[in-house]
């Protein structure tokens, strides 16, 4: 059983719209499929049906019957898609209730409040030579990699801030993608490994940013600081639709394109072992 209080399941009950017997606007199936794709668990198991069918019923009936860590792993990734609820309706996250709910879910997971980092403590990391000979890629994608990070470097002192996110964003997904080809069993055997409507691990050619990311971190390819910046690097790339960037009005500026860059310098010095303990 979750260590739970009673205000705490209140705070997530008010979130999550568990009211109306709902949990978020998740159907049927995504319910289903971010227990499975999280922990590969069958949340509508007979052993969660005892307080009833609804959602609403099913999550509670799971925190009362799991561990602090099953627990907080759902509630984290169900606060993900709160997330990204409030930001397709370009409303704030910055919420008293938000900031409740994942001081609950640290608390559960063991982690301690100074690991929310600040976007500036990240920027003021340091990496001043990134040694790709030490990522054991082969010569033609050292040379693309090599590449990439001249222009990224140009493009950041001219002022495109979309390009370097892209360019920064295509580039995390390359190395981490080359990671999990490397070690395939690591990858397909964690508990963050994106399943089919089966059960079955998804073919890593088939793994998103957001999959390769979760795994990286949980596999210990990068640090918790990473894993939290490559999510909103992954944001800021998904508006290489202009549509969608016109719908949220998203206006990339230095700031956000030097919190991209830094997350590949940071990813780069992590998976060659020239990165800092942190």
């Amino acid at each position: 059983m979750a260590d739970l209080k009673p205000i705490e399941k209140r705070y997530f009950e008010d979130l999550f719209g568990m009211q109306s017997g709902y949990v978020l606007d998740l159907t049927n199936s995504t319910f289903a499929e971010l227990f499975r794709d999280t922990l590969n668990i069958d949340i509508y198991h007979d052993k969660y049906a005892f307080n009833g069918d609804s959602k609403a019923k099913r999550l509670r009936a799971f925190w009362e019957h799991e561990s602090d860590i099953l627990t907080g792993q759902v509630l984290s990734g169900l606060l993900e898609v709160w997330k990204y609820e409030q930001t397709k309706q370009n409303k704030s996250i910055e919420t008293q209730s938000y900031k409740e709910c994942l001081g609950i879910v640290n608390r559960l997971l063991g982690k301690k409040a100074q690991e929310e980092l600040k976007d500036n403590d990240f920027l003021n990391q340091e990496f001043s030579r990134l040694n790709l000979s030490l990522l054991n890629i082969d010569a033609q994608f050292e040379s693309v990699i090599t590449q990439r990070i001249e222009e990224i470097k140009k493009t950041l002192n001219s002022g495109a801030s979309l390009a370097v996110i892209f360019l920064c964003g295509s580039t995390l997904e390359g190395l981490l993608l080359d990671v999990a080809t490397k070690n395939p069993k690591k990858f397909n055997t964690s508990k963050s490994a994106p399943k089919d409507k089966n059960g079955k691990t998804k073919p890593l050619i088939e793994w998103t940013l957001d999959n390769l990311i979760n795994v990286a971190y949980e596999t210990e390819y990068i640090e918790l600081d990473i894993k939290k910046f490559s999510h909103d690097l992954k944001d800021f790339r998904n508006y290489i639709h202009p549509r969608q960037q016109a719908s949220q009005k998203f206006t990339p500026d230095k700031h956000t394109a030097e919190i991209s860059w830094k997350v590949l310098q940071a990813t780069i010095a992590s998976l060659s072992g020239e990165r800092e303990d942190r």
